[in-house]
């Protein structure tokens, strides 16, 4: 019987869900349909697999062809059908062996030549079709993401003509060197070092305690005190990724188009929209839904500068994603999940003159620039601190003498590794449940704390959050317990808490 069914992989958000490739020949006049809830590109392939067949030196069918991408209720898009199908007309039309294909997945889009050419998103594909332990022959231009996967069964096409030649059982492809070794890479090439920033003792040690706990930091300051310069050097205290973190992170760029390097693999990423970004390109979305910033800052840092210049309505729809880890997309083609636990690092004036003491800007108006951050925005801050002018003389001083990030990132990584022992998790993710159990607050410490919330206007949620900077805090003083000296410190770091306090008085 003229069928042949050939397996490949749809793109469903981070997922790769099978999907098989029916070709039927059958008589009558020449025609070939595509049925499946193909999208336009997908529709394009008719004509780019006749095209390719043909300039291959194939015998194109003239008979009634008739593809089905089944399921038929999960959408197709993108040129990554145009190699299945041809195969599938091929073998339909004997013109390869219809056992060749068992147990292989087909994935790649074809020129008009013939030639396999690099698609976009794989990673999920290998991933997937690893677990499955199937023979998977994809682009040679896609053998980077093949080898952050490290799958021996993938195989490397380049043409229809060595693709068929395999098939016949003539030859060989190419598959992966089980002999790589990875690329270590220059750390200090690609970040500075925390020893350069003059002074900001304060904001040093925030970002210290932030880094430690994964906790979400907020700098307010004139123009030019260095929050810019200290939120890129946190990423050298953060310690590398895990391999299944890194290829979860490598996944989730992949899907969006962005290809990680091998050399890049296990670094953390670090993510700067401008403030002119939109609700869609933060978030993710679009018709074919896509990851958005937030989601490309997944494992890593989400730094937004200028934070009080992003469109309130922009900055609310971060609001859910910080406190689940993942964001959820809805469209009527599909609903996407895609993992968000980043660690947001944001940096703003204190009023819209840039200093709160120049005078130019009056107590109303510094009042509407900050009310463009919502206050369950703000209360998503674990740590809000000053990064003040530098005082006269410090520029100049010859004595400069600061701790490297190397000697700051050890204690970083000895305060992570007491947490994970601890409790499983980070601090910035202990439930109330867990800070009681494993917290080891004292009774009359945790007393004087809900009192200052409460003098502090503050809401549960920044009471928990407290409790968990002052356990960060202990942790880099490598204490058991939680003091209150660590708890009046946690208290120390809610300076828009105090300029907001200051202003409602004048």
């Amino acid at each position: 019987m003229p069928i042949a069914c050939v397996a490949t992989r749809a793109s469903h958000g981070v997922e790769a869900p099978p999907v098989q490739v029916e070709v039927h020949l059958s008589n009558g006049l020449p025609a070939f349909n595509l049925v499946g809830l193909p999208e336009a590109s997908v529709k394009e392939a008719k004509e780019r697999v006749r095209s390719a067949l043909i300039n291959a030196g194939f015998e194109f069918p003239m008979r009634r062809i008739t593809v089905n991408l089944a399921p038929a209720d999960l959408p197709k898009q993108g040129g990554r059908y145009d190699l299945p199908i041809a195969i599938g007309i091929l073998a339909a039309s004997k013109q390869i062996p219809l056992d060749s294909i068992k147990h292989h997945e087909f994935v790649g889009e074809l020129a008009l030549s013939g030639q396999i050419r690099f698609c976009q998103g794989l990673l999920p594909v290998i991933v997937d079709a690893s677990k499955q332990n199937s023979i998977l022959v994809l682009p040679t231009e896609n053998r980077e993401d093949a080898e952050l996967v490290g799958f021996e069964r993938v195989r490397f096409a380049t043409h229809l003509h060595s693709l068929a030649a395999y098939l016949h059982g003539q030859s060989s492809l190419p598959s992966i060197d089980p002999s790589l070794e990875w690329l270590q890479p220059d750390d200090t090439t690609q970040q500075s070092c925390m020893s350069e920033v003059i002074g900001q003792h304060q904001a040093k040690q925030a970002l210290e305690i932030a880094a430690a706990g994964n906790h979400n930091l907020l700098m307010l300051g004139p123009p030019g005190t260095g929050k810019t310069m200290l939120a890129s050097r946190i990423m050298k205290l953060l310690p590398r990724l895990a391999y299944n973190e890194a290829l979860e992170v490598a996944a989730i760029h992949s899907v969006a188009g962005h290809n990680i390097k091998p050399v890049n693999f296990y670094q953390r990423p670090f993510r700067s929209p401008h403030h002119t970004c939109s609700a869609i390109s933060l978030v993710g979305g679009g018709a074919q839904p896509k990851p958005g910033e937030i989601s490309l800052a997944h494992r890593g840092v989400l730094f937004l500068d200028e934070v009080a210049e992003f469109p309130r309505k922009v900055l609310d729809c971060l609001r859910e994603p910080m406190e689940t880890g993942e964001v959820s997309i809805s469209r009527a083609a599909a609903k996407l999940t895609f993992s968000s636990r980043f660690q947001l690092i944001a940096a703003m004036n204190p009023s819209p003159c840039g200093d709160a003491d120049n005078g130019r800007s009056t107590p109303e108006q510094i009042q509407r620039y900050l009310s463009k951050l919502s206050g369950p925005f703000l209360d998503r801050f674990d740590l809000t601190i000053d990064v003040p002018k530098l005082p006269l003389g410090v520029l100049n001083n010859q004595d400069h003498q600061a701790e490297t990030s190397d000697e700051i990132a050890q204690r970083v990584n000895l305060a992570r590794e007491r947490q994970l022992a601890r409790s499983g998790v980070l601090n910035c993710q202990l439930s109330g449940k867990q800070l009681k159990q494993d917290g080891k607050f004292n009774d009359k410490d945790l007393l004087f704390l809900e009192q200052s919330v409460n003098q502090l206007g503050l809401s549960v949620r920044s009471y928990h959050r407290l409790q968990r900077v002052a356990r960060t805090i202990a942790d880099l003083k490598l204490e058991a317990n939680v003091s209150r000296s660590h708890i009046a410190q946690a208290l120390g770091y809610r300076a828009m808490d105090r300029l907001l306090t200051s202003l409602s008085k004048q």
